[in-house]
């Protein structure tokens, strides 16, 4: 007999300093709303509570970057993470601010035993909890910011998938996608 399934955290990674973009991308807009609540409408019905990290947004959880900003996603990560912990969820399903169309069965293909990550975009994963005090270590170590990097030094299953979310990096990628 197996107990419930731990509750979790969606965490939408949106600190990041967008200069490829030049301008605020997670406040970009798509078909009249802003990419965070593309993300957000998109990851919600997957998870048990939602955060942005690495920023104030609207009517959602805000969650910093642990141990400071400017670490780039694994910060954000790490921030999760221990929010994840102090608050019992047993993972965190982290995708970035700017992947506004996300498979519907994102839980479903991630998740299992141990982290996994999206081969192709590793910030799209799912992180068991406990792995909070591994990152906070890597970042006090100063080791290298990959999240990647991170993932398999963890044992992260590198997921690839037929077809990646949309992630929107450029004024041209957000016209592409129809903004």
């Amino acid at each position: 007999m197996t107990g419930p399934s731990p509750r979790i955290l969606g965490a939408i990674l949106a600190g990041g300093q967008s200069s490829r973009f030049g301008a605020d991308k997670a406040l970009a807009l798509l078909g009249g709303k802003t990419l965070l609540d593309h993300v957000a409408a998109s990851l919600a019905p997957q998870v048990d509570a939602l955060a942005v990290v690495g920023r104030a947004y609207a009517d959602i959880n805000s969650i910093a970057d642990v141990p400071r900003p400017g670490l780039g996603p694994l910060g954000a990560l790490a921030g999760a993470l221990r929010y994840a912990v102090e608050g019992g969820f047993g993972a965190v399903l982290s995708v970035p601010c700017d992947a506004p169309v996300l498979p519907g069965d994102l839980r479903r293909i991630l998740s299992g035993d141990g982290a996994a990550y999206l081969r192709d975009l590793p910030v799209i994963g799912w992180w068991p909890a406990m792995l909070a005090r591994p990152l906070a270590r890597w970042l006090d170590d100063d080791n290298p910011r990959s999240v990647r990097r991170w993932a398999d030094t963890v044992g992260a299953r590198a997921i690839a998938v037929d077809r990646l979310p949309p992630n929107i990096n450029t004024p041209a990628d957000l016209a592409a996608l129809g903004g």
